[in-house]
């Protein structure tokens, strides 16, 4: 026991200071894209054409990047030619799914709830968290906000077991066919006012698995969202960045 003690103390406080100071993030971390408009109309139709998620697009010449689809990978023709970059920016939810779509305009940032809500759950959010067709990666992410170094808890946010207990959802994975009754029913079964939180480009827009037969494109054809979560999956900090904002914390 003594043993313990001991080692806890050489080991000292290990929670983050976010969202006193922004988290120190690897280089390789791949945040906010940067579009270069430095493209003829025909490369800019080219690469848009290019990527296999449907995640560029271009309009009047001008290439678009779709934060929903895009999986971050930078391996696209785009990335190559250097028309688009990944910048150390965590900071990628929003409320609406309009604002996914970035073009050369500052990326806006999540809007907090109405005064009434923010009553409501602003000091304490209980959510329950539904995989509905996931690979885990978002969920794992999601995880370990309840480790020490995010310790979600210290907000008022936890995760809860049934939906009876919950105040939202927060969703993950495209839906695949099999799940869709379970989300539906698990989403029914929160008690109202409620929240539904899309995280990840598989539950916002489909993902790799977009226009499969086997899966929907994501919640938003079944369910209203509050806050769209972008990533492939989307780091810890972007996911408590955008809870804190939606809360009204930031």
């Amino acid at each position: 026991m003594l043993n313990i003690v001991r080692e806890r103390l050489r080991q000292g406080h290990r929670t983050g200071t976010f969202p006193k100071e922004a988290p120190k993030l690897p280089e390789r971390f791949r945040g906010l894209p940067t579009i270069a408009q430095n493209l003829t109309p025909a490369e800019c139709a080219e690469v848009a054409a290019a990527c296999p998620f449907a995640a560029l697009g271009c309009s009047d010449s001008q290439l678009q990047i779709d934060l929903g689809r895009c999986l971050f990978c930078a391996d696209c023709p785009a990335a190559a030619r250097g028309a688009l970059t990944f910048s150390g920016d965590y900071r990628l939810a929003v409320r609406k799914r309009e604002d996914l779509l970035l073009e050369d305009k500052a990326h806006r940032l999540a809007d907090k709830l109405d005064k009434r809500m923010r009553k409501l759950f602003g000091r304490s959010l209980k959510l329950r968290q539904v995989s509905a067709g996931g690979c885990n990666a978002c969920e794992a992410d999601l995880n370990v906000l309840g480790t020490l170094v995010f310790d979600l808890g210290r907000f008022g946010i936890q995760f809860v077991a049934s939906p009876r207990h919950a105040d939202g959802l927060i969703v993950t994975g495209a839906v695949t066919e099999n799940m869709k009754g379970a989300l539906l029913e698990t989403y029914a079964a929160v008690p109202e006012p409620k929240l539904v939180i899309a995280s990840g480009a598989c539950a916002i827009a489909g993902g790799p698995f977009r226009d499969s037969p086997e899966a929907h494109n994501g919640i938003g054809d079944l369910l209203p969202v509050d806050l769209y979560i972008p990533g492939c999956p989307p780091h810890p900090y972007t996911a408590l960045d955008g809870l804190l904002r939606l809360l009204g914390r930031l």
